[in-house]
């Protein structure tokens, strides 16, 4: 059997013609960890040619160990390259971590940044470059929030809207609501007025995902 071979890329830069036009807007994606449901979502929106980055808000990057009582444990900013490390000393590591999941989401963490960011520690100029923040969990929700208002309002007073899908943190919901998340992104994209439709379209959206899923859609705009 003939191997396939990868084909070369022509020198020098495509034409404007072969360009994908960037989005209008700019996303993040936020869940507790930065490596699971934000990911997952940065992902998808990143491979559809949107603008987005992802957090966590949570003190540290918390990851299923051999036991409830015995999670793993990284500083923000560890690199994902550091932690697939870590977890995969001995061969009964690389066998449970592989089997749990954790270290794919490692591997995955690695190949799109270098390391999990923390909201509150995003600096304000970052997080009012944003136009739409999807929080996967309520309480996430709630400390984007509370950490909007807590920040020093800017000369812009740019509106930033927080949209909150709840997910399940495990990898299957993640990826689910993945998907929910880039539809929901999608429609936002295509808004001529991004301020006075999303209210409406955020409601609307959740009617329709309510006739097959129970995913609840919270929104709140704040200003910074």
């Amino acid at each position: 059997m003939v191997g396939l071979h990868r084909p070369s890329t022509p020198p020098g830069m495509p034409p404007p013609s072969a360009r994908r036009r960037s989005s209008k807007l700019s996303f993040g994606t936020v869940c507790s960890s930065n490596i699971n449901r934000s990911m997952e979502a940065h992902v998808r929106l990143q491979n559809a040619g949107m603008r987005v980055e992802s957090y966590g808000t949570g003190t540290q990057v918390r990851l299923p160990g051999k036991s409830a009582m015995e999670p793993r444990i990284f500083k923000f900013g560890t690199p994902y390259a550091d932690m697939y490390k870590s977890l995969s000393e001995t061969p009964e590591d690389v066998a449970f971590f592989m089997h749990n999941g954790v270290l794919q989401l490692c591997k995955r963490g690695a190949s799109v940044k270098v390391a999990p960011k923390r909201w509150q520690d995003t600096p304000t100029i970052d997080v009012q470059n944003h136009d739409v923040v999807i929080a996967f969990e309520e309480r996430i929700y709630d400390a984007v929030i509370d950490d909007l208002q807590c920040r020093e309002p800017t000369e812009e007073f740019k509106a930033i809207h927080v949209i909150c899908l709840d997910t399940k943190d495990n990898p299957h919901e993640a990826q689910l609501q993945g998907t929910v998340a880039l539809e929901l992104c999608w429609l936002l994209e295509q808004t001529e007025d991004l301020d006075s439709e999303a209210p409406e379209l955020v409601e609307e959206f959740q009617e329709q995902q309510m006739t097959h899923t129970q995913i609840k859609v919270l929104h709140q705009i704040c200003y910074l």
